[in-house]
């Protein structure tokens, strides 16, 4: 399949950090997957236009996925949410969402299945959280109430997209995938919890920004525990309360992220496109946490993240080690934290 050159642009200008691990995939699976990711954030962006209506996203929601799976035909008209857009390359999603169902068409059905599959699921935390923060303000922030309901958010917007993108390596027909001695299910169960940390480090990540708009993605059942209310979760007051657990899910994300490293090298080793590409989220993330980890609560509130020039390190460091197993091994030495399962705060 081959990607028209619009949709190429637009994957560029929208992909951000991303970017770096598509354009290093091979040619044989770059384009379904680049694919996935262009609808995945044409579904993103209407969930997140808040200047529009709930009913209305909904609405607009439902209709894209009615034309994603194939259960209708009707025109799509997103001409208002992209008025509404500050971005102009979210704009241009809404505009281009027709051109991206066009090429959706045009994949094999073992292609197509693959991603109306994953994008269903994704679809579906989309509209769990639009309807359970339906209402969340500052002043009245919504917390998520259960450890299992934390787990099944990450696993609806980011386990499937892992279980997603192993099932895609596993069908390829790149060179050493097909006769590679791989437990998938073991594969699957890691790609599925690589997602799962990538987007548990987004949450503690952005944990002062969800509050201001009145979201909490820390379950109640933890935070009363812990003697904590999402209304002043990040006071200093509460810092000696509030960091501990905080850590704790630091942890988890961690045990994620290590469970990731482990998928990377369970691929064959001269598949060096597809460990790059799978190592590069996971050291940013790392980095990430370690950032999380030092910062106070005054600190949380500025957004604690990696700089370019880490990424660039990290990067060129990466690509320099892949061809040698003990410094590719080097590049996420063991912690002891990060191999733990950590217990029940899913």
């Amino acid at each position: 399949m081959h990607m028209p050159r619009p949709l190429t642009d637009l994957l560029k200008r929208t992909s951000r950090s991303f970017h770096l691990t598509l354009r290093m995939l091979p040619g044989a699976i770059r384009p379904q997957i680049g694919l996935a990711y262009l609808l995945a954030r044409t579904t993103d962006t209407i969930a997140d236009t808040e200047l529009v209506p709930l009913e209305q996203r909904l609405d607009a929601l439902h209709k894209l996925r009615e034309r994603i799976l194939g259960s209708s035909t009707a025109p799509l008209n997103f001409g208002e949410l992209a008025r509404q857009q500050g971005s102009p390359a979210e704009k241009l999603l809404l505009e281009y969402a027709e051109d991206s169902l066009t090429l959706l068409q045009k994949l094999s059905p073992a292609d197509l299945k693959l991603i109306r599959d994953a994008l269903a699921i994704i679809m579906s935390g989309q509209e769990l959280d639009l309807r359970r923060f339906a209402g969340a303000s500052p002043e009245k922030i919504v917390a998520l109430e259960t450890a299992v309901e934390l787990d099944d958010y990450t696993y609806r917007v980011a386990g499937c997209v892992g279980e997603f993108w192993t099932k895609k390596l596993l069908a390829s027909r790149i060179a050493g995938f097909p006769n590679a001695r791989l437990d998938e299910g073991q594969l699957i169960a890691d790609g599925v919890r690589f997602g799962k940390g990538l987007q548990l480090v987004n949450i503690l990540r952005d944990l002062p920004a969800d509050l201001h708009k009145g979201r909490c993605y820390l379950p109640t059942e933890k935070l009363e525990a812990a003697k904590l209310l999402p209304e002043t979760l990040l006071s200093p007051a509460n810092e000696r309360r509030f960091l501990p657990l905080f850590h704790e899910y630091l942890d988890k994300a961690e045990a994620h992220l290590t469970a990731g490293w482990t998928y990377t090298n369970t691929l064959p080793f001269g598949q060096f496109r597809v460990r790059l590409a799978c190592a590069w989220p996971i050291l940013i993330g790392v980095r990430t946490l370690e950032k999380l980890r030092e910062a106070n609560v005054i600190e949380l509130h500025q957004r604690v993240k990696v700089s370019h020039d880490e990424i660039r390190w990290i990067v060129a460091r990466s690509i320099l080690a892949c061809p040698f197993p003990k410094a590719w091994r080097n590049l996420l030495p063991p912690t002891g934290k990060a191999v733990a399962s950590g217990g029940n705060l899913a």
